[in-house]
């Protein structure tokens, strides 16, 4: 991770070099901008809870594993301080769904909900909806207390293998408008959801992939996506990844400071 941030560093750019007015306008508008964190305030106390909690869960891990190696069964405390993405990217998330404005919004991988919250509050104020996909029942579980907690009734959590769960919530969506990866941190799962949500794609879809440089494989994975011709802009920003479909745009690959 440190020679992958480091590499970063040394290509990453900021709005002084952007000629694509597209881009341009979501780094100096979207990406760069600051919330107001004044709405959050509930979330971050959960979340602050939650990172000090020792209760036990057991945990069913579908994904890459963690990174500390924790067995089957694991403190709350741990998987609210590894698991949760930090916040400013959940700011981030939050200000590009406000941006884009999508009917539904598709999240895989909820976790303990912390960044779900994040994507239903934007999300509420154009009354849409968030989808949001987690295979570990027990941590399933826990993510719907804690949205239900902070008032967001627009989420509905869908649980089980992504692998089987993820092919029968697409059928029942005309097209995909954002989308959250954060689920199995591994290359062939990754490009497996890419591949499923990209037939339901359009002009305007927002497709945003978490952590592409926390492995080979997940740098492998991005650099696939990067090259698959349905792809015209990508915004690498270390922690994520963002992935446009815009036809009206050239084809360009962005690495951006944040």
């Amino acid at each position: 991770m440190i020679k992958a941030y480091l590499r970063h560093w040394w290509r990453a750019g900021n709005a002084h070099g952007l000629h694509s007015p597209f881009v341009y306008a979501l780094y100096t508008e979207v990406i760069s901008a600051r919330s107001d964190t004044t709405p959050f305030t509930a979330i971050e106390q959960l979340r602050k809870q939650l990172r000090q909690s020792t209760e036990l869960i057991n945990v069913t891990d579908l994904g890459a594993g963690s990174r500390t190696g924790a067995g089957q069964q694991r403190q709350l405390g741990h998987i609210a301080r590894s698991a949760q993405k930090p916040v400013r990217y959940a700011q981030l998330l939050n200000r590009l769904v406000h941006r884009f404005k999508p009917t539904t919004v598709l999240e895989l991988g909820t976790s303990l909900g912390l960044t779900t919250a994040y994507l239903a509050d934007a999300a509420a104020r154009t009354n849409g909806r968030v989808v949001t996909f987690e295979g570990c029942p027990a941590i399933a579980a826990k993510a719907k207390k804690h949205l239900d907690e902070l008032g967001y009734q627009h989420v509905d959590v869908v649980v089980g293998d992504l692998s089987k769960t993820l092919a029968s919530e697409l059928a029942k969506l005309p097209s995909l408008d954002f989308v959250f990866f954060d689920a199995n941190h591994r290359y062939q799962p990754t490009i497996q959801y890419f591949t499923s949500c990209l037939e339901k794609a359009h002009n305007d879809s927002l497709f945003i992939f978490d952590d592409i440089h926390w492995s080979d494989e997940m740098e492998q994975a991005w650099a696939t996506i990067k090259d698959h011709p349905s792809v015209q802009v990508t915004v690498d920003l270390f922690g994520v990844g963002l992935v446009f479909f815009r036809r009206q745009q050239p084809r360009q690959h962005f690495v951006l400071t944040f």
